[in-house]
């Protein structure tokens, strides 16, 4: 029937054992040490191998700006709109490929100056004493490196190292790359600055450049990179608007050199001033052509009538025609000025009408204010349809796709439909002017038919003069207007903080966040690799192990041997080692005596499994035993696995075997050694059958005839864990030792040996902690013993030395003394 005590699982389970694991950290210092040293090695060859990434920032304002020169009654002022639909248009612009490609194109930004390091090419733009200015009609050398190398001053050599026969070409004027033949070789040649440099792969000027100093012997590598590849790296140029205020953009761009970054900036935002300044001047370039197309078709008909005037005179007393018919000269001049202004503005609305019912394009549109009308609709509306339709051709040619300017062709379209409107509804009105001024124009030519011949002819001829004249002056006058406020515009765009290279800027590689990732990784690759060894590697590795799963008494620690053979007490006496079992001996005798034992005593070993050090236990006590002139024998039981023969140079021929099965005699099978006082029975040949012989009668007789020999009987046991032997010889054992070791007994074992202690299988034992290295690897513990392990300062004296092992324990024992 099963006992209760066989249910060990109703024990209390371990818990994280926090401080032993803090412990097992802190002995594996030296990985913590080489992972730093490996996470910091690759931290900075990261720093080291990486170009630095600056980046620089510029910030523009857009508002409107109002010619100040001129007063709200000038003719040709309009209103422009407000800033919030340019904003994102000019956003989308500086993003745009036709505005990138016309600032690429302007600085030669596809030309790269590189300087060789010894991990990477170095862009060196603005840092080298000159500038390439290129021949874009003719061929150049695609992206392979053409050495620069100044001889002084004034000369300069060229290196192209040509591996093939045959080299790609790129000529910017179409963007076109095709195969060259070349020779095989090196090709060197000098040159002097500025002159102009002409071969079938290679068409330059090379210039100085002032701002840099000049450095003799200096190499730079100039490369022909892909235009429309350089355009798209360029225009990834980050646009952001300020959430505060609307108007303002914020420009950044990143990249490996500053002087590159900083005269993007400046020259797209300068590109984009002119061409904004440029289509703000649209409406005032129309207007002048306008006014100088009309001026030009007036002039024949100025002088036309000029010279009829002037004829007239010469044959006719003009002064006193004059007199007659001053009065009706000067109504007339009044209502035919009235006349030519209602009809100047009727022609221009039919043609405006015409232009915006046929036309797509209406950015050439002329001012209303050129023909007289000051209809404020009529003038802001048309100035907003030239504006949205310029915007919408740089959009056009900028963007693909109809996505973007989609908007624009709606807002023109309702423009349109308004204007529209406004002509039909201002044409109704100078039409009814337009009759009552040929009214009274009618009445007053009626009125001079009265009047002499001579009278009438010459107040038709200057009729006719002072009416061009009048007209004439009229729009030279506002030719004049338009003019003044075409050089006096300004551009809605702003600087408001110039791209400038103010130190600092750099993003990365950020190389104290680098060293300090190192530094953490390093710690964390070891800390996890220690907590699955510590979760995985299930064994006693400390005194607290043990304490937790077991109330067994521990009677001793033993450290690790450091000799060849088992006989560490025999052979070093003095070592902590010896006294750890010295230690074991005297817990031993205050066990005896606790059972009150007299005479003979028996000291049984046995332990989980083979390898925890049992047998290497079992020969040291009975060492310590026999140096203290006790007779001690030493029985070796371990029928399966004899092993205890060869550390005292005896035979195994004959042993406990011999004598179980009635083949020897007792004094026949014991062994003398050569520690004195200590015999040894070796376990003789591997019998089929040890349990057996084990339970039988002969080791009852044996047991007895050894008490009445012997002072100490130690029974080296096979494992309990493995089979029942050790079980079996319980029986003849006073004192029972279960032999754990450090980092290789496992912590199952234990749970099995409290049942078999409840059980009652084992009785009066005691566990000797075996193998135990160090307190700062494995946790609590108590040295090479009870108290015998504080160190090379502490033993001094006491102990016999053992040479320390490393160059760190050699380095302790400096320091201690």
């Amino acid at each position: 029937m099963l006992d209760v005590k066989d249910f060990s699982f109703l024990e209390s389970k371990n818990s994280f054992d926090f401080k032993g694991f803090l412990i097992k950290i802190l002995s594996y210092w030296k990985w913590f040490i080489v992972s730093l040293i490996i996470t910091f090695s690759i931290a900075h060859q990261v720093n080291i191998r990486k170009q630095k990434i600056y980046g620089i920032d510029t910030t523009i304002a857009i508002k409107e700006e109002n010619n100040q020169l001129f007063t709200s009654n000038t003719s040709l002022i309009f209103n422009w709109g407000g800033t919030s639909d340019k904003v994102q248009s000019i956003s989308t612009i500086l993003k745009s490929r036709s505005h990138n490609e016309f600032v690429v194109n302007e600085l030669n930004y596809f030309i790269d100056y590189f300087v060789k390091t010894d991990y990477y090419f170095q862009d060196v733009f603005g840092q080298v004493p000159f500038k390439i200015i290129p021949n874009k009609a003719e061929n150049q050398l695609y992206q392979t490196f053409i050495k620069v190398k100044f001889l002084d001053e004034k000369t300069y050599q060229v290196s192209i190292p040509f591996e093939t026969t045959s080299v790609n070409v790129i000529n910017y004027s179409n963007n076109t790359v095709q195969p060259l033949q070349v020779k095989a070789t090196n090709f060197t040649k000098n040159y002097r600055v500025g002159e102009i440099v002409s071969l079938p792969f290679l068409n330059w000027k090379l210039e100085l450049d002032p701002n840099v100093s000049f450095k003799k012997g200096e190499e730079v590598l100039v490369r022909f990179n892909s235009f429309d590849e350089t355009v798209s790296r360029l225009k990834s140029i980050s646009v952001e608007i300020d959430e505060k205020a609307t108007s303002i953009l914020k420009l950044r761009m990143e990249g490996t050199n500053k002087n590159r970054l900083v005269d993007y900036l400046n020259t797209t935002i300068k590109v984009l001033i002119d061409k904004q300044l440029d289509s703000k001047n649209k409406f005032a370039e129309n207007t002048i052509a306008f006014i100088d197309q009309t001026l030009f078709a007036m002039e024949d008909s100025l002088n036309v009538s000029g010279n009829r005037l002037k004829n007239f005179s010469k044959n006719n007393n003009v002064l006193d025609i004059q007199d007659k018919g001053a009065n009706f000269k000067n109504q007339l001049l009044i209502l035919d000025v009235e006349k030519d202004e209602i009809d100047r503005k009727l022609s221009y609305l039919n043609s405006l009408k015409e232009y915006l019912n046929k036309s797509v394009d209406y950015s050439k549109l002329p001012a209303p204010t050129v023909v007289g009308i000051a209809e404020p609709n009529i003038v802001q509306n048309v100035a907003k349809i030239i504006d949205l339709s310029v915007r919408r051709s740089d959009l056009k040619l900028s963007v693909k796709g109809d996505l973007f300017y989609k908007d624009i062709d709606n807002q023109i379209g309702s423009l349109k439909k308004v204007l529209l409107e406004n002509i039909s509804s201002l044409r109704n009105t100078l039409q009814y002017d337009n009759i009552k001024v040929t009214d009274k124009l009618n009445r007053l030519e009626s009125e001079i038919t009265v009047l002499p011949e001579k009278e009438l002819e010459y107040l038709n001829i200057s009729r006719k003069y002072n009416l061009s004249d009048n007209v004439y002056n009229t729009f030279l006058q506002k030719r004049i207007e338009a003019s003044i406020i075409k050089e006096a515009n300004l551009s809605d765009i702003q600087f408001i903080d110039p791209a400038k290279d103010i130190g600092g800027g750099l993003i990365g590689p950020r190389t104290e966040v680098n060293y300090v990732t190192a530094f953490f990784v390093g710690l964390f690759i070891p800390l996890i690799i220690i907590f699955i060894i510590f979760f995985i590697k299930n064994s006693i590795q400390n005194i607290d192990d043990i304490s937790v799963i077991t109330q067994i008494p521990i009677i001793g620690i033993v450290g690790i041997k450091h000799s060849e053979s088992n006989l560490s007490v025999f052979e070093r006496p003095k070592s902590a080692l010896s006294e750890s079992f010295r230690a074991i001996r005297s817990s031993l005798q205050f066990l005896y005596k606790k059972k009150s034992l007299s005479g003979s005593k028996t000291l049984m070993l046995t332990s989980s499994i083979s390898g925890e050090g049992k047998t290497f236990c079992s020969i040291n006590i009975a060492t310590v035993f026999a140096l203290s002139e006790k007779r001690t024998i030493i029985l070796g039981l371990d029928l399966r696995k004899p092993k205890i023969f060869d550390d005292f140079n005896v035979k195994n021929d004959v042993g406990a075997v011999n004598f179980l099965i009635g083949q020897k005699k007792l004094d026949e099978v014991i062994q003398k050694t050569h520690i004195p006082y200590l015999d040894v029975i070796t376990s003789g040949p591997i019998p089929p059958n040890p349990s057996e012989l084990i339970l039988g009668e002969s080791m009852k007789e044996m047991m007895t005839e050894l008490k009445k020999n012997y002072d100490y009987i130690i029974l080296d046991t096979p494992p309990v864990g493995l089979v029942s032997d050790a079980l079996e010889l319980s029986q003849y054992s006073d004192v029972t030792l279960y032999v754990v070791r450090q980092n290789f007994t496992k912590k199952e074992m234990l749970t099995l040996l409290n049942n078999r202690t409840k059980r009652g299988e084992l009785d009066n034992i005691s566990i000797i902690f075996n193998g135990y290295e160090n307190k700062a690897k494995y946790g609590t513990g108590y040295g090479y013993g009870y108290g015998y392990g504080y160190g090379y300062g502490y033993s001094n004296g006491y102990h016999e030395e053992e040479a320390p092992r490393g160059f760190i324990a050699r380095l302790k024992k400096i320091l201690f003394k």
